[in-house]
């Protein structure tokens, strides 16, 4: 966790990408009026990368004349990323398809360039929808509007952010319609072998090995579960953080690059846990938060009533879900000490920001109240 003098209500400095953002603007314009969007060329301002942004893929803002966009790309070689791979293409492929087959909101796509001869990585360019998301840092447990809205009115987004949950497993026949994501084989194995491949990758730069994340691993292994199929198409990244709101309703799902073929737990469990790991980082500051959000069994229920679906194993997929973000959070720890904005810890476990937690799930000891 966060040391004791840090200001949880300032946002943490941490390198996203190197890129100069100012030489993308003529090539993405340039290219923007090979699509022939409007009769006279296309000119780009105000271009810039949104305020708390994500850890992966780099996201830009920009006006195409009067028209808001928004360009989604793969940070540069020497960012030190957080994923092996940015599959840029295949994201808007599948946001593409969410469209097609659900009434899943998404932002309408303007084009994709996949050749990556544009700007040197492939690009994809899309709509930018009005709204306002939890930030995620500083996190949104200390303030902001979600923060500060009445019970009822998280209650209303808590739902809201559900209901989208329950719109995109339920798209039929996921694997074929998202072909690209279909694995042979069980889902699930298919899902968790690539967590073990990730953790592995991120152990090529220095060979490290985390205890905590490796018993998770064989945790899972241990209580593997009887029943996982049929799988749906699931989002990945479930979280508010992902999702832009009007008001408290979603207007926008975002973020899919972690999409997959997986079980519907994969993010029900998600979505439970990543609120909860900023709800402990506030009670470590002995500050409240927002307890009263997204309170694993409010979620279940209204998942289940929406979706017509039983939750199953719910606690395994919870230590799934806390597992795969101690593999991504390891990451970002070691690129903020590439980068010279923390020191590296003594213990490898404390690569995990929320070690404390796992363990503690591990062991069957985790409070949930």
């Amino acid at each position: 966790m966060p040391d004791a003098e840090h200001d949880v209500h300032a946002e943490t400095k941490m390198t996203v990408h190197e890129r100069d953002i100012d030489a993308l603007a003529a090539p993405i314009a340039e290219w923007l009026g090979t699509l022939q969007l409007t009769d006279s060329p296309v000119t780009i301002s105000n271009l810039h990368a949104p305020q708390g942004a994500g850890m992966s893929s780099v996201t830009l803002l920009f006006d195409a004349g009067s028209r808001p966009l928004v360009a989604r790309l793969p940070p540069d070689d020497t960012s030190f990323p957080v994923f092996p791979s940015y599959d840029i293409v295949q994201q808007f492929e599948v946001m593409a398809l969410v469209a097609e087959h659900s009434d899943v909101p998404v932002p309408p796509i303007v084009g994709v360039e996949s050749t990556g001869d544009v700007i040197g990585a492939p690009f994809g360019v899309m709509e930018a929808v009005a709204g306002r998301t939890p930030t995620d840092n500083p996190p949104y447990v200390f303030g902001g509007w979600l923060y500060d809205a009445t019970p009822a009115e998280r209650r209303d987004l808590q739902d809201g952010t559900v209901t989208v949950l329950a719109g995109i497993h339920g798209i039929a026949d996921a694997p074929t319609v998202f072909s690209t994501l279909a694995k042979n084989g069980d889902s699930l194995r298919a899902h968790v072998d690539a967590q073990r491949a990730y953790y592995e990758w991120t152990r090529s730069t220095d060979g490290l090995r985390i205890p905590v994340i490796e018993q998770a691993f064989e945790w899972l292994e241990a209580h593997w579960p009887d029943d996982t199929e049929p799988c749906v198409l699931s989002w990945g990244d479930s979280r508010p953080g992902n999702i832009i709101y009007d008001e408290f309703t979603p207007v926008a799902v975002l973020d899919w690059e972690m999409a997959a073929i997986a079980p519907r737990e994969v993010d029900l469990a998600w979505v439970v846990f990543l609120h909860r790991f900023f709800q402990d980082i506030a009670t470590v500051f002995e500050m409240p938060g927002i307890p009263d959000f997204c309170r694993r069994d409010d979620v279940v229920a209204t998942y289940e009533a929406l979706s017509g679906h039983t939750v199953r194993d719910f606690d395994w997929y919870l230590v799934y879900a806390a597992l795969r973000h101690a593999v991504v959070m390891s990451q970002v720890k070691r690129r903020m000490i590439h980068f010279g904005e923390e020191q590296q810890p003594d213990d490898p476990d404390d690569y995990v920001m929320h070690s404390s937690a796992l363990k503690q799930l591990l062991d069957g000891t985790y409070s949930w109240d």
